[in-house]
């Protein structure tokens, strides 16, 4: 990428691991200096020359801390990626009845919604307050093809990120008068992020009638350009979205899904 960020400030949620370590990279790489946020790291660390800081998400009072961290840290905050997210995959019904225990219940449907939602609205209004005093910014949002296609066995997963992309609409339309930007960035099949458990496979396959073994990736079969994304392609399309080359763009998600999703 050729873009210079300039030095910006761009906090990253769940930037320790999967797609958020990468676009923490791809930030770097174009002069930005992004902020690992992440419950999984520890606070005044370096992760590849990237400021840490712990934050739950789904904690204001976390959040609000971590904020001000970045603003001691580095006098401002120009962005955030709202990336940190979990997905568990459960049917709406076991018709089957063997096994319950990949069934939706309230316990489930509230972890997601907490961390996917409830963690998404929390860290875009603490970093907007911070954004808006300066006439300049942007939010970009972590959605996924699955918000606007639906998804067998992911149906929570899916109405969290339907959410996502009602939330990048409403905030640009709020934001806008302030210079203030709000995008969204709809993943489709990635490659591998290491986040995938056999845990998470063995309840994608049983919510999709197969084996863990069967599961597709004839990518073929599904993408029309024939292979799945890359994970540096998502923190490119990001870090394109942060610069002022985006400056026009707001209130859109943008699907990065090889043309399997219409988008």
């Amino acid at each position: 990428m050729s873009f210079d960020l300039n030095k910006k400030v761009i906090i990253v949620t769940g930037g320790a691991s999967g797609i958020g370590k990468h676009v923490v990279q791809k930030l770097m790489e174009a002069n930005a200096r992004p902020v690992v946020a992440d419950l999984n790291v520890t606070t005044e660390d370096q992760q590849e020359g990237a400021l840490c800081v712990q934050c739950n998400v789904t904690d204001p009072n976390s959040v609000q801390a971590m904020v001000q961290t970045v603003v001691d840290t580095y006098g401002k905050v120009d962005g955030l990626v709202n990336n940190a997210g979990i997905n568990k995959p459960r049917l709406l019904v076991d018709v089957k009845g063997e096994h319950p225990e990949y069934e939706l219940d309230l316990k489930t449907l509230d972890q997601m919604f907490a961390v996917n939602v409830k963690g998404l609205f929390l860290c875009a209004q603490a970093v907007a307050r911070q954004l808006i005093p300066q006439k300049q910014g942007v939010i970009v949002n972590m959605s996924s093809e699955s918000g606007k296609e639906g998804s067998q066995g992911q149906s929570a997963y899916s109405a969290t990120k339907g959410a996502c992309d009602s939330f990048t609409r409403s905030w640009a339309k709020e934001l806008g008068k302030y210079n203030v930007r709000v995008v969204a960035v709809a993943p489709g099949i990635m490659e591998a992020t290491g986040l995938r458990t056999p845990a998470y496979n063995e309840a994608l396959a049983y919510t999709r009638g197969v084996k863990p073994e069967e599961l597709s990736t004839d990518y073929s079969k599904q993408v029309p350009l024939g292979r799945d994304g890359k994970l540096d392609e998502v923190g490119n399309l990001v870090t394109f979205l942060v610069s002022d080359e985006a400056s026009y763009i707001t209130g859109t998600t943008y699907n990065i899904s090889g043309g399997k999703s219409r988008g």
